[in-house]
């Protein structure tokens, strides 16, 4: 990405400096009776009517130079074309290319990160630069108003994190997945938050005269135009997913693959369309459209339609991403409002530190409570040095330039995504090292397992090893669910899964012929995804070599030389059934030749 904000900067510099001044205009008019400007404007040239439209107010210092601005004003670009047009594409290949086997591991962490972590950064990040605000005030740097909810409407937009540049680097160096995870799916749903968070700021409207000051009613109003704002586009993401899911099941197109690719395209960018059109957010609704789609319909889709939707949307990605950071660095000389402010962008610098510090490491103690596998101080501080600001805090900056405040909030957004893309992105590399990153990891590879699990040393292959994995250390939000998703979600909008006749009560016998897919009854095995999250309740996998048997609570008794599972020896659901069969450890003995070194590590998190 650095070297997309270079061209930027060098095309910037060509048409800011190079490009001649055009003559378009004879001479000014002036209306010295209206107090207030129009956005259309009809005149009567000797009979002949002119349509005019508003460009924006021009200071009195600048009216001899409006002429060398008409070619600046050709390569802006209108916000809006960014916020409705660019970033649909990358927050949906976001949500569609989700690992979900190392997201749903850390889910409760990336949501304590995404939701409580960027609340907490905005409140801190606005408070801090308030009070910068006033220093610059007492001072005289201000030359126009400058309120408290715009400081936490700065705080909101640059709370927006896009590590893309040091992901990049992660996933060509395979730098540790959970690592990668929590990066980025921090990024993923912090981009969702800081969108509905900074609407929410601007809704905020005390009633009285004062319009800027606290008022407890109007505060709760935007704590619940975010929470509705959030979950309607959820919702309306969401169902969208399903809805596709269930015309790519119940219907042929699988036989059109190139139908099936245009049909999947179109219906998840009617998401953000749908999602605006009843007051929601477009940009939240297309990250969940793509995790739902990715969880269900990409099952449903004939290969060439996965390949071709895959490939489809990372080119978008690419070139949209692309062209914003490119954008960026033309905007830092085409853009004509720019308030350089040395006091507000040093505070700045100062106020992101602090809040990502009050973010990562109190969060990540509390969350360690809870943890199997820790986050460790080397991630805290590789999570504290990748809070990186690019096209999200950009896309919210420029959207919103009409007054001073803002147009000083554009520049420092500028600046700052400019700094961290440059800086914190070239330095990643020597960081990992510094910190003793595990690096050169099989993204399929499971992490060191702490005190309270066992390694095995040598195993009988990749499956084996994967079984080692506990239920504790997947993410309790996600177990919750997963039982209802396996046996009731999949069988009805996917192909896969357990038939509904096995678990839907037997009153419902005639729905669930009706909505199990024939699929489902050929096949003798489910099918599954390739980056599905397996889990194992705890006491399930048992070890035993020589005489010993060592189970993963820790307990052992006297057995014969075999590895086996305990948990074949009861009864089991449904879906721990399918579970132990994805990983070739059903009802089966598996035995080993040799000897399997079993003991207890310590914790190196």
């Amino acid at each position: 990405m650095q070297a997309e904000v270079f061209r930027g900067l060098i095309v910037g510099v060509i048409l800011r400096y190079g490009t001649p001044a055009t003559s378009g205009r004879d001479k000014s008019l002036s209306c010295t009776q209206e107090d207030r400007a129009f956005s259309t404007l009809l005149v009567n040239v000797s009979g002949k009517f002119f349509e005019y439209t508003l460009k924006g107010e021009i200071s009195p210092g600048k009216i001899n130079s409006v002429e060398q601005n008409d070619m600046l004003r050709k390569v802006t670009f209108d916000p809006e074309v960014f916020f409705n047009i660019l970033l649909p594409p990358i927050i949906f290949h976001a949500g569609y290319s989700l690992k979900k086997r190392h997201f749903f591991r850390n889910l409760g962490s990336i949501l304590a990160y995404a939701f409580l972590g960027t609340a907490v950064s905005c409140f801190i990040i606005g408070n801090l630069m308030y009070g910068v605000v006033k220093l610059m005030k007492i001072m005289g740097q201000l030359s126009d108003k400058f309120y408290y909810t715009d400081c936490l409407f700065f705080g909101a937009i640059i709370s927006a994190t896009d590590p893309v540049t040091v992901l990049a680097i992660f996933n060509e160096l395979h730098a540790d997945v959970d690592l990668y995870a929590l990066l980025f799916g921090e990024s993923v749903l912090n981009d969702a938050v800081a969108i509905v968070l900074s609407s929410s700021i601007v809704a905020y409207q005390p009633a009285g005269l004062n319009t800027h000051a606290f008022d407890a009613a109007a505060f709760f109003k935007s704590v619940g135009i975010f929470l509705g704002i959030f979950s309607g586009s959820f919702t309306m993401g969401a169902v969208t997913g399903v809805v596709t899911a269930l015309v790519t099941k119940f219907t042929k197109l699988h036989c059109f693959p190139l139908l099936e690719t245009a049909l999947f395209f179109l219906m998840s960018w009617s998401t953000f369309l749908l999602a605006e059109a009843c007051g929601f957010t477009g940009v939240v609704a297309v990250l969940f459209c793509g995790i739902t789609q990715a969880h269900y319909t990409y099952n449903n889709l004939s290969v060439e339609s996965r390949s071709r939707t895959k490939q489809l949307f990372e080119v978008l990605h690419f070139l949209a991403e692309n062209f914003i950071f490119s954008y960026m660095g033309l905007a830092l000389f085409t853009f004509q409002k720019h308030v350089f402010s040395p006091i507000f962008i040093i505070g700045a610098f100062v106020a992101i530190f602090l809040g990502r510090a009050a973010h990562i490491y109190p969060l990540s103690f509390f969350l360690n409570l809870g943890r199997r596998h820790k986050i460790g101080w080397n991630f805290q501080h590789m999570m504290m040095f990748s809070g990186l600001r690019g096209a999200m805090a950009f896309a919210l900056a420029i959207r919103d330039t009409a007054s001073y405040a803002r147009q000083m909030m554009f520049t420092t957004t500028l600046l700052i995504v400019f700094f961290t893309v440059w800086i914190i992105g070239g330095g990643t590399t020597p960081m990992l090292s510094w910190l003793n990153i595990r690096v050169g990891v099989d993204p399929d590879q499971d992490p060191p397992p702490n005190n309270d699990s066992f390694q095995v040393l040598q195993g009988d292959g990749p499956d084996s090893a994967r079984g080692n994995r506990t239920k504790q250390e997947s993410a309790w939000i996600f177990r919750l669910w997963y039982s209802f998703d396996h046996n009731y979600l999949k069988p009805i909008l996917t192909h896969s899964g357990p038939p509904l006749t096995t678990t839907l009560p037997a009153w419902c016998g005639l729905l669930a012929r009706c909505l199990t897919s024939p699929q489902v009854y050929d096949n003798q095995e489910p099918l599954r995804e390739e980056d599905s999250d397996f889990i194992l309740t705890e006491g399930d996998l048992t070890l035993t070599y020589g005489d010993s048997t060592v189970t993963a609570n820790g307990s052992s008794s006297s057995h014969t030389a075999s590895t086996s599972l305990e948990g074949s020896r009861r009864m089991k659901s449904s879906s721990e059934e399918v579970l132990e069969r994805d990983l070739g450890m059903g009802d089966q003995k598996v035995s080993s030749r040799g000897t399997r070194l079993v003991f207890p590590l310590e914790d190196n998190a």
